[in-house]
């Protein structure tokens, strides 16, 4: 009897092509979709910039150029207006004090001091008429008073002798009267008149004191307009050397107009503007160092000016150290100024790329695909060499650094 054979169960050969067939398709179709979505540049790795994330201590440090200046300067303000006949010395001259740097000329000036000359003559003068008329009235009152007192001895031998006639009764009562109010009457004149003369000299000598200290006045103004005259000689008012000197022969120059000015070569400083975006980060006694024929030099801030101009601000530094031989007015240097203490954080060397994306985002690298992808990233701080990423990398990655404008929109790039 012949046995019946059973067929093996399982997947037939047309099946499992059918399945492998599928597969691949929707594959395609995703791999068209997904390059479809995801734009892609391509580049050759001469052309773009690759950096290693690291890990490291990050510097918190700007860097600013800063110009020497003396540490004093005396500005040069015109006390005394005129016109410019001599410009004695030049810009960068070595002064003394007293040097003279410019001459002026000031025709209403001398005609003051003429005028004011003419009015303390005439003040003299009358100042000197008025004591000659004092001490003739000095004078003339002592000689009334001696006449007053000439007349009261008169009659008052007229009055004692008529007394002595009245009581002998030689003389009638009335007689006797006549001569003893006379008498009396002498002695009240004078009294009025010596109380006249005590008035008249103290009036005197109040005019006296007035006009002298008219005539003081007068000297002391006359004293004042002639050191006037002496200011249109401008001069240097300390030992130093002339810096800028804006002044022609024939120019007018103004009363209170600024000319120059005089830098005192004691000690220098080191000024910078530095941008408002670290203003709040910039305080008195932050270090610095600048490098000056291979030699490095510290220096500290001891003044930050508040006021914002073009969007920079101005410090000042001065040598806490050594301070260099042979420094000239007007040097520059760049400077490294330290905002903070340095701390060990994830770090990227600086480059074009901040400026396409603000910082916000990155392409990072895969060195075994070759391909470079988008990522947001969060960048905190920054130094004139590297950027502190907060968040978004880590340590051993690479990422491209260069400018971005050439990968337009594009949100991956494959590098070649």
């Amino acid at each position: 009897m012949d046995k019946k054979i059973e067929k093996k169960k399982g997947l037939k050969r047309s099946t499992i092509l059918k399945i492998v067939a599928s597969v691949v398709i929707v594959g395609a179709l995703i791999w068209m979709i997904t390059s479809t979505n995801t734009s892609t540049y391509r580049t050759g790795k001469e052309r773009i910039t690759i950096a290693d994330v690291e890990y490291a201590q990050f510097m918190d440090y700007i860097s600013v150029v800063g110009t020497v200046a003396p540490i004093t300067t005396i500005m040069l303000d015109v006390e005394e207006g005129g016109k410019v006949i001599e410009k004695v010395v030049e810009e960068g001259a070595m002064l003394q004090k007293g040097d003279v740097i410019v001459r002026l000329e000031n025709n209403d000036l001398n005609l003051q001091i003429l005028n004011s000359e003419s009015q303390l003559a005439y003040q003299s003068n009358e100042l000197r008429n008025t004591m000659i008329n004092m001490e003739q009235q000095k004078i003339n009152n002592k000689q009334q008073l001696l006449a007053i007192d000439y007349e009261i001895r008169r009659l008052r031998r007229t009055y004692e002798q008529n007394r002595e006639l009245r009581d002998k009764g030689f003389i009638a009562d009335e007689d006797y009267l006549i001569a003893n109010e006379n008498y009396q009457l002498a002695i009240a004149e004078r009294e009025l008149r010596h109380q006249r003369m005590v008035q008249d000299s103290i009036f005197r000598e109040n005019q006296q004191v007035q006009m002298n200290n008219s005539l003081i006045n007068m000297e002391q103004n006359l004293k004042i307009v002639r050191q006037r005259l002496e200011k249109l000689n401008i001069q240097a008012p300390a030992d130093g050397q002339l810096g800028s000197l804006s002044v022609e022969p024939g120019q007018l120059i103004s009363r209170g107009e600024r000319i120059g000015q005089l830098h005192i070569l004691d000690d220098y400083k080191i000024s910078a503007d530095i941008d408002e975006h670290y203003i709040d980060r910039v305080r008195h006694g932050l270090k610095a160092t600048y490098l000056r024929q291979n030699e490095r030099y510290e220096i500290e801030v001891y003044r930050v000016y508040p006021e914002v101009r073009n969007g920079r601000f101005q410090v000042d530094f001065t040598f806490s150290g050594d301070t260099p031989q042979n420094l000239r007015t007007g040097q520059t240097y760049h400077l490294s100024l330290e905002l903070g203490q340095p701390v060990e954080s994830v770090i990227i060397p600086r480059g074009g790329f901040f400026q396409s994306t603000g910082g916000q985002w990155i392409f990072v690298y895969n060195e075994s695909s070759g391909i470079a992808t988008r990522r947001n990233i969060r960048i905190g701080r920054q130094n004139p060499t590297h950027y502190e990423v907060l968040d978004g990398l880590e340590p051993g990655e690479k990422v491209i650094t260069n400018n971005y404008d050439m990968f337009g929109r594009n949100e991956r790039i494959e590098v070649r």
